[in-house]
């Protein structure tokens, strides 16, 4: 890595992020970095997947900070060449329609002139990344409702999600209501369980579907993933539930299972959808595990919570 460009940053822009917010962020990071006397530069997306090149494009030339503005696919694109790559610190500048991701960090779903502010004083510290099947994942992967929900969001790759949070309620909405679960079985730690499945989400982070903690006690940061496991539901049990999960008190209900774990190994009898960081995918066979401290990220200490190292 040169080291003469360790200094330098590079913001990989999603303009169709957020309905076209994206592409508003522009001229305020341009503003931002000449404030803050940043030597950095400004590029966009043009395809689904492109983030992913320039991210790796931009490590090989040595930038030192490589940052995401988007959504949490465009979080995770941009993150996935910086794996355990020691000598890089990623950031992520939400402007996505959810931006559940960016909550790890500690800043706000839109940036303040305070976040700005630390955001910029590049305070960094080591945070978990997952794999399932081989894709890198950053706040966590479902299955079951919250990847039937993705599916009925789904457009297609680099397609602009119209209608933003209230179309996605409504397909959480329509989801509960005729959602069929299908079995699945789970083995981790040694043990093997069949269930079906309502819900199985594995995460690093806490929050999804732009606003529902699914698992609340994740932390980032302690080489664990979160596991909440939801099994056959009825409509009022379904509706019961659906009122606690934003403040994350779902989990003491009796038909959720939360517990953690460093992997783990979900088979269905056939194809299911599946999300990785809210982006649509299918298999039947899923294995799962933890890389420990694999990225080096950006964040605000003040009040975060989402990290056991973080000192608050």
């Amino acid at each position: 890595m040169e080291s003469s460009n360790n200094n330098k940053w590079v913001f990989i822009v999603n303009p169709i992020a957020g309905n076209g917010f994206g592409k508003l962020m522009v001229p305020i990071i341009r503003d931002k970095i000449s404030r803050y006397g940043i030597d950095g530069e400004i590029i966009q997306t043009e395809r689904s997947g492109h983030a992913v090149e320039l991210s790796r494009q931009y490590l090989d030339q040595g930038y030192g900070v490589i940052v995401g503005v988007g959504g949490d696919g465009t979080a995770n694109e941009v993150a996935r060449p910086l794996v355990n790559k020691k000598n890089v610190v990623f950031g992520v500048i939400p402007a996505g329609t959810g931006n559940d991701f960016v909550q790890v960090t500690g800043f706000h779903d839109r940036m303040t002139e305070n976040d700005w502010e630390l955001f910029f004083r590049k305070q960094v510290i080591p945070m978990d990344a997952g794999l399932v099947n081989g894709m890198i994942f950053i706040n966590g992967m479902g299955l079951g409702f919250d990847a039937q929900v993705a599916a009925e969001n789904y457009s297609g790759p680099g397609v602009v999600k119209k209608g933003g949070k209230h179309k996605y309620i409504w397909h959480i909405i329509k989801t509960i209501l005729f959602f069929r679960e299908k079995r699945m079985t789970a083995s981790y730690g040694g043990s093997r369980t069949e269930t079906d499945c309502f819900i199985n989400t594995v995460s690093i982070g806490r929050r999804f579907a732009g606003g529902f903690l699914l698992t609340p006690g994740a932390l980032a940061d302690d080489g664990l993933l979160d596991v909440c496991s939801i099994k056959r539901l009825n409509l009022i049990q379904r509706l019961k539930l659906f009122m606690k999960v934003p403040k994350g008190e779902h989990i003491k209900d009796k038909k959720v299972f939360y517990f953690q774990t460093n992997g783990m190994t979900i088979e269905f009898p056939g194809k299911v959808p599946f999300h990785v960081d809210g982006e649509l995918n299918f298999s039947e066979h899923f294995d799962i595990s933890i890389m420990p401290g694999a990225l080096n990220i950006i964040y605000n200490p003040d009040g975060n919570h989402f990290f056991s190292k973080s000192g608050n």
